[in-house]
C-alpha cells in the first residue's frame, strides 16, 4: 500500500526481481517508455469492459488505501481513474481519450511518480485477433526531473505495469496460441 509513497517506492526498488521480462523500450535521465502486450481469449469488447472494471483485477498492493475494489475509471474524456474510501480519495490519472472497445488514453503519474512530480501518458489498446481473441497493448511514457535520473525507475515501473496487465490477462483468460 502507498501509505508513504516514497517508502513504498523504495521498497519496490529493493524487491524488484532481477529476472523480470524487460518491456522497457527506452530509458534516459529525463524519461522512459514502457510497452507490453498480452493476448487474451476474450473479444475486444469483453476485454475492454473488464478493463473498465479495474477494481476486479488491479493489484491492491498498488493502491493508496489498500483495496482495489475502491478503484474506478470514468470512461469519457475528462473522466477519472480514481480511488475512493470513505472521505479519502485519490486521482490516479485523468482520462483523455476513449474509443469504446478499442482504446483508452490517460495522463498522470501513478503512485509514487505523482509525488515526485513526474508526468506520464498511458495507452491501453484492444486489438482483435483472427481467432476472436484480443491483443491488449499497454504503454506508459513518463517524463520529468528526478535527481537520480528516471532511467533507474523504468524497470520498477515496468514490473508493476507488466504485473497489472498480467492480472487483467488472468482475469480474461490467456489466449491459446500454437507453438
Amino acid at each position: 500500500m502507498y501509505r508513504s509513497p516514497l517508502v513504498a517506492f523504495l521498497v519496490a526498488l529493493v524487491l524488484a526481481c532481477p529476472a523480470s521480462e524487460a518491456e522497457v523500450q527506452y530509458a534516459t535521465d529525463a524519461g522512459f517508455y514502457l510497452e507490453v502486450s498480452r493476448d487474451v481469449s476474450a473479444s475486444p469488447e469483453d476485454a475492454y469492459a473488464q478493463f473498465l472494471r479495474i477494481g476486479e483485477w488491479w493489484n491492491s498492493d498498488h493502491t493508496w488505501f489498500g483495496d482495489a475494489r475502491n478503484l474506478s475509471i470514468d470512461a469519457e474524456a475528462g473522466g477519472c481513474f480514481c480511488e475512493r474510501e470513505g472521505d479519502k480519495s485519490a486521482l490516479h490519472m485523468l482520462v483523455t481519450f476513449v474509443d469504446p472497445g478499442k482504446a483508452v488514453h490517460l495522463v498522470g503519474g501513478l503512485g509514487p511518480l505523482q509525488g515526485l512530480a513526474l508526468h506520464g501518458a498511458m495507452v491501453w489498446q484492444f486489438e482483435p485477433l483472427p481467432d476472436g481473441g484480443t491483443r491488449i497493448n499497454h504503454s506508459y511514457r513518463v517524463i520529468g526531473y528526478y535527481p537520480q535520473g528516471l532511467d533507474g525507475l523504468a524497470r520498477v515501473v515496468d514490473q508493476v505495469q507488466t504485473g497489472q496487465l498480467e492480472r487483467l490477462q488472468a482475469k480474461l483468460g490467456k489466449a491459446d496460441r500454437p507453438k
